[in-house]
């Protein structure tokens, strides 16, 4: 079942990869005015992350795993849920260890941005802990949560 070797798997990864997208417009989106409305960091990140956990959940049950139907989709809900929650966890470890190192360095550069050092830090950090997730997420989604698909 490698995404390197089989073609199925490798559409599979693709469609992960698109739904991540989409997840991500909707997380990076609420995670924004979440924060322009001053809430706090981590609070933010999570609320964003739960948005976007429901979007994904119903795209990879419904387009990439249309063949998984031999658990129920309140199981595959939590088991989803259980894998992402510590994707949570991975993801709010990350954007509170790096965020502050990403604010520093957009601080520093030699151009003028219309966004503010810390909008571009926060949102540098989010997709390094984004991109980091995605790939826990996959691998464990698709072995847990989606194991009945062949």
């Amino acid at each position: 079942m490698s995404i390197l070797t089989n073609p199925r798997e490798r559409t599979r990864f693709l469609r992960f990869v698109v739904v991540g997208i989409i997840g991500a417009i909707v997380d990076f989106s609420t995670f924004n005015i979440l924060r322009s409305f001053g809430v706090i960091l981590q609070i933010a990140g999570a609320a964003a992350f739960i948005l976007a956990l429901i979007s994904n959940f119903l795209w990879n049950r419904y387009w990439i795993y249309p063949d998984s139907r031999s658990k129920k989709v309140s199981r595959q809900l939590v088991e989803f849920t259980f894998v992402n929650l510590i994707g949570l966890g991975i993801r709010t470890l990350v954007l509170t260890l790096v965020t502050h190192v990403y604010v520093d360095l957009a601080g520093r550069l030699p151009v003028d941005l219309p966004l503010s050092s810390t909008v571009l830090g926060e949102n540098m950090a989010l997709v390094t802990a984004v991109g980091i997730v995605l790939f826990w997420n996959f691998f464990i989604n698709r072995y847990w949560t989606y194991g009945d698909v062949d």
